[in-house]
């Protein structure tokens, strides 16, 4: 009768085996540092989002930076004029569109007119946010002095501000006209934009704040 066979593990196969786990389990840690590092910065952004005025516009139209934003203040405030620029750029070209169709049925020699202050006055806006854009790039919170940061962001929030102005002119500009839909369609468009702004003056002024509190005290 043939004796029974007992079979034994290669130390070599089991320091494999003790290997792979190890990987495994290394690679679910980091997994799971990305996830919560992801959940963190969405927080983050709805947290600041949420003393804006238009919390569900700001988030909707940041949290997909989450990666770029991480928990950083400046970084929010940056990307949030970002937004608002790459916006405002899109309503201007499409007003602009407009506004050099000749006329037709679609709006009288009054709306053309309308549009076509609208597509100046959006011109300026975005030329404020492209200012803010710049200022806000070249922001250097490591080498600048306290004086020099608070007149960046002096001149961003006063840019910004301006900004967010000439948006609620253009839309001002249509209150007279009848309702048709060229008005709603470019007042739909501008609103929309006008919220990207305020958000993003919102977190620009959050920056600023924040700015202020780490600031070392100074004596008298």
């Amino acid at each position: 009768m043939a004796a029974a066979r007992t079979t034994q593990t290669s130390p070599f196969l089991l320091s494999l085996v003790s290997i792979s786990l190890l990987l495994l389990q290394a690679i679910s840690v980091v997994d799971c540092n990305k996830d919560q590092d992801s959940n963190d910065a969405t927080d983050f952004i709805r947290t600041n989002c949420n003393a804006t005025l238009y919390p569900d516009v700001c988030y909707s139209s940041l949290s997909r930076y989450a990666n770029t934003i991480q928990q950083s203040p400046a970084k929010l405030a940056r990307v949030a004029v970002a937004v608002s620029l790459s916006r405002a750029r899109r309503i201007a070209a499409y007003i602009t569109n407009l506004s050099r169709q000749p006329n037709s049925a679609a709006f009288d020699t009054e709306t053309a007119a309308v549009l076509k202050d609208c597509s100046s006055t959006f011109g300026d806006a975005i030329d404020q946010m492209r200012r803010s854009n710049t200022e806000m790039i070249h922001l250097d919170l490591t080498s600048h002095s306290q004086e020099s940061l608070r007149f960046q962001m002096s001149n961003v929030q006063t840019w910004m501000s301006a900004a967010l102005t000439n948006e609620d002119t253009c839309t001002d500009e249509f209150g007279d006209l009848p309702d048709e839909s060229v008005k709603s369609d470019v007042c739909e468009r501008v609103v929309y934009g006008r919220k990207l702004t305020s958000n993003a003056l919102a977190m620009v002024n959050r920056f600023v704040a924040a700015t202020e509190a780490d600031a070392p005290a100074t004596t008298p």
